[in-house]
Parts: C-alpha cells; sequence; structure tokens
C-alpha cells in the first residue's frame, strides 16, 4: 500500500545531508514552508544550497535557517525584501554567497530541471553583471544569454491538501514555485495542511501528482511568519 504519510516535520527532514541543494517554496511567506526548515535547522544539516525567491524575513523560518549559518550560499531574486535583514547583515560581511537570478528566469531554471532541459536562452539579463561570463547568441537579431537547469537534491514545499499518494492541492498564491520545485527534486518533502482521502481530491484539479513526492507531513495550523515577526519572535523560540 503506497503511503507517503510521515508522523512529524522532524521524520520528514531526518534525511537531508550536509552539504545538499535545497529548494524552499514560497513568494514570501505565501507558500513557505515553515515548519519544515524550522525541523531542518532542529535536524542540524550545514553548508547547504538553498533555491528560492527570497531570503526570508525577520528570524524565522528561511531566515533563521541563514542566521544559523547552516547556508553557503543562496539561489534567488531578491535577497533583500521587507524586514529581510539577516541574509543582507552576513553577505556584507562575506559569510554567504549569493548567485542573483531574474524570477522569471528562476522559475524557468527551475522547470526547465524539472523537464529535463538542461539550458535555454532568454532575453533576460543581457546587457547586465548578470550575464557577466555565460554564452551569448543571437536569434532573429536579438541578444540572449544561456543559463541552466536547476535540479536539487530536495525541495521543501508547502500546499492547502494532500492525499496519502502524494497528490497536492495549493491555496492560491501559495502555489508560486511549489508545483515546480516539486518536479525538480530528486526527494520531495511537502507539508500539507489538510490530509485528506484518497478520491477527496478531484483528479482533473491535481497541480502536483504523487509521482513527484516522496514524503508528505500534515501540519494543519501552520505558524503565520507575519504575526511570528510582528511578536519579534526568534527560533529557536525564544
Amino acid at each position: 500500500m503506497i503511503n507517503k504519510i510521515v508522523s512529524s516535520p522532524a521524520e520528514a527532514v531526518a534525511d537531508i545531508f550536509d552539504g545538499a541543494l535545497i529548494m524552499i517554496s514560497g513568494f514570501g511567506e505565501a507558500g513557505s514552508p515553515i515548519e519544515l526548515i524550522h525541523a531542518l535547522i532542529d535536524q542540524g544539516a550545514k553548508n547547504l544550497t538553498i533555491v528560492s525567491n527570497n531570503t526570508g524575513s525577520g528570524h524565522v523560518g528561511l531566515a533563521a535557517l541563514i542566521e544559523h549559518k547552516r547556508v553557503k550560499k543562496m539561489i534567488c531574486s531578491f535577497p533583500r525584501t521587507a524586514n529581510s535583514t539577516v541574509f543582507p547583515d552576513l553577505y556584507s560581511k562575506g559569510e554567504i554567497e549569493l548567485e542573483l537570478v531574474p524570477q522569471g528566469t528562476l522559475a524557468e531554471r527551475i522547470r526547465a530541471g524539472g523537464a529535463g532541459i538542461p539550458a535555454f536562452f532568454t532575453p533576460s539579463s543581457v546587457n547586465t553583471p548578470l550575464a557577466d561570463g555565460k554564452e551569448l547568441r543571437e536569434f532573429e537579431g536579438v541578444p540572449y544569454v544561456m543559463e541552466f537547469g536547476i535540479k536539487a537534491d530536495f525541495s521543501l514545499v508547502k500546499c492547502e491538501a494532500a492525499d496519502r499518494y502524494g497528490n497536492l492541492i495549493y491555496n492560491k498564491t501559495a502555489r508560486n514555485f511549489g508545483p515546480i520545485m516539486c518536479t525538480a527534486a530528486e526527494t520531495t518533502i511537502v507539508q500539507a495542511k489538510r490530509l485528506v482521502e484518497l478520491g477527496d481530491i478531484d483528479p482533473e484539479c491535481v497541480v502536483t501528482p504523487g509521482i513527484f513526492v516522496k514524503k508528505v507531513v500534515g501540519v494543519n495550523n501552520p505558524a503565520d511568519e507575519s504575526q511570528l515577526i510582528a511578536d519579534e519572535r526568534n527560533y529557536p523560540w525564544n
């Protein structure tokens, strides 16, 4: 019997190893798997490369993972956002690496990795420092820069509902990078607000088929990241 549900976030992230490349879903806090990230902090893996839209906020979630010096490199589009101080401070001190990628290019690099496409050409970043050292080619008189697809060892993703096969649906904007990150990782780990029975998700509405998912953990009352930041909370909890 196929059953991908595990008992806790700690069990879900137990196999993540030092030096792993990890994709983490989220558009700001929307779709950010904060409980899985906190479990990863507790688990202790280090020297991680993280692919995410941004670098987290306050001192919780992704920002806390960075603050505890577990991340050696960020690949992201927005390294500094509202309430983002941890990454900018470490980066200014030369204590963490950054690969800056335009947001559409980041999404396509992840999608390409999941689709088995090794590289593609895009006009984004042409004639900017982000194109330095990359192959340039013209198509119909327009310059394009070559970008490589990204594949990960693990993806940490938040969804609205999942069944024991790992079929997923998402909640509006929280869908963002989750579906493509699920396809681009060797092991996809998902936290779901609701665990439902087989058949409760209309097959026509499934966004991520279970074949792309390795582990699912139910988190029916996920943390409100904005409230934690407003309350000046730090993880591990202060």
